[in-house]
């Protein structure tokens, strides 16, 4: 089932990159779905920055599809699992700030309907949450990286100085015994100064991970409270993870 949903958005997806703009009859003809459903598929995609919904039918947001199908596995099962976890350790009230991903992105779908305080630098992030009426959004400005769709920069970093939250929830590129990594710069520095906001970090992230590094260093391990993971991390990680004194939760899936 989660396949057919997969492969079915990325056709959508592949669609209206070729043409710049589809309309709804014509994606219903092409992958023999009913309106509703190609309604969710717009909906998902246009929540995750890959396209843009008009009315009647969706535009192509620029971002390509090799970077989606890099992606595409937010929507599986596991993934949701793990977010899902996640998002069972955010207690009503709490102030959460998140980073932009589509980690971010399905923990913050998880959310929904928690009454909460959410401050993010992330535009699908925001887009997702703005009409969920119990939780209260600031929208973290700043350079709008547009592959992701998330605020980076001095702007950004300046506008975090002023914020304190009960949790950061993060996701990275990579983990490594010297510490954590991610895959740009600008947005490292930003990460960096989100730390510095938060009393608590919760790291969410997929066991492949594990292991390698990415192009910007984070921080080391022992800034991290929490990891939690798919069940596909080894037992040495584990062991890495605990004597480094962080917090894990493995989510069988």
């Amino acid at each position: 089932m989660s396949m057919l949903l997969d492969e079915r958005r990325e056709s959508i997806l592949k669609i209206v990159e070729n043409k710049g703009f589809v309309s709804l009859v014509d994606l219903m003809d092409s992958v023999g779905a009913s309106e509703s459903t190609i309604r969710r598929d717009l909906e998902y995609l246009d929540g995750i920055g890959q396209i843009r919904r008009t009315r009647g039918g969706a535009a192509y947001s620029g971002e390509s599809l090799a970077t989606f199908e890099d992606r595409s596995f937010m929507s599986s099962r596991q993934k949701r699992q793990v977010a899902q976890a996640v998002a069972n350790m955010i207690s009503p009230g709490e102030a959460v700030l998140m980073d932009g991903g589509t980690t971010t992105l399905e923990v913050a779908r998880q959310l929904a309907g928690k009454q909460l305080q959410v401050v993010t630098n992330s535009l699908p992030i925001a887009n997702l949450l703005v009409n969920q009426p119990q939780i209260d959004l600031m929208l973290i400005g700043g350079f709008l990286f547009p592959k992701t769709g998330v605020a980076l920069g001095k702007t950004a970093v300046e506008s975090l100085k002023s914020v304190h939250v009960r949790r950061l929830i993060i996701s990275v590129g990579g983990i490594t015994e010297d510490g954590l990594y991610n895959s740009n710069m600008l947005l490292v520095e930003t990460e960096q100064q989100m730390f510095e906001a938060a009393e608590e970090v919760i790291v969410v992230t997929d066991s492949t991970k594990f292991g390698h590094s990415a192009l910007a260093y984070l921080c080391p391990l022992d800034r991290v409270d929490h990891i939690v993971v798919d069940d596909g991390i080894t037992e040495e990680w584990k062991d890495v993870i605990r004597e480094a004194g962080i917090e894990l939760t493995v989510v069988e899936t």
